[in-house]
């Protein structure tokens, strides 16, 4: 003859063992929906959103020109971003880089209220308005040779007018060697002089 709680625990161990089992596929989808979830907020995070939480870091970029420009991350424009390199700043534009090295994981989205953040025209428009003396480095095939100093005359919508001049001497049109045309595509980094 078999006990009368036997059965009881036969039964009570099924049950335990089916909540046990619809406890795991639980946790499962939930593990599942946060990965998936977790993929969907990363899959909309924009390169510009990793550079503003990285603002105020040391990062290297490295240039389609092949050079590298390093310095702690200051601004960061709708297509330019700005590099503090001691004494002397380092404007590059977005389109020139093939790499950030140095970011964190951390992302940050625009909360400007702004429609819309400066492009690089109204950044090389500022610094022809305060006649910053440049140096330009351009994208070539051939690093030597490929760097020019001067001033920003004037910027168009898709270039800019560069008063070359010689090292050390400021803006006067005595002092102007020639006046270089030079197309935005064109530009790998600018980094003041003074």
């Amino acid at each position: 003859m078999v006990p009368a709680y036997a059965d009881a625990m036969r039964w009570d161990a099924l049950f335990e063992d089916m909540e046990a089992q619809l406890a795991s596929e639980r946790l499962l989808g939930l593990e599942s929906e946060i990965s998936e979830r977790a993929r969907v907020e990363i899959a909309g995070i924009a390169t510009s959103d990793r550079l503003r939480g990285a603002l105020g870091q040391k990062i290297d970029v490295k240039l389609r020109s092949g050079s590298v420009v390093s310095g702690a991350l200051s601004h960061v424009g709708s297509e330019w971003v700005v590099l503090d390199e001691g004494r002397h700043q380092w404007l590059v534009p977005t389109a020139a880089a093939l790499t950030y090295q140095g970011l964190s994981r951390q992302a940050r989205a625009d909360q400007s209220k702004r429609p819309q953040r400066p492009g690089l025209a109204s950044a090389l428009r500022t610094l022809a308005r305060d006649r910053a003396e440049l140096a330009v480095h351009l994208l070539g095939l051939v690093p030597e040779g490929t760097m020019m100093g001067g001033v920003i005359d004037r910027v168009g919508r898709d270039h800019f007018d560069l008063a070359v001049m010689l090292p050390g001497e400021v803006r006067r049109s005595g002092n102007v060697v020639s006046v270089a045309t030079v197309p935005f595509q064109s530009l790998a980094a600018l980094r003041s002089l003074r």
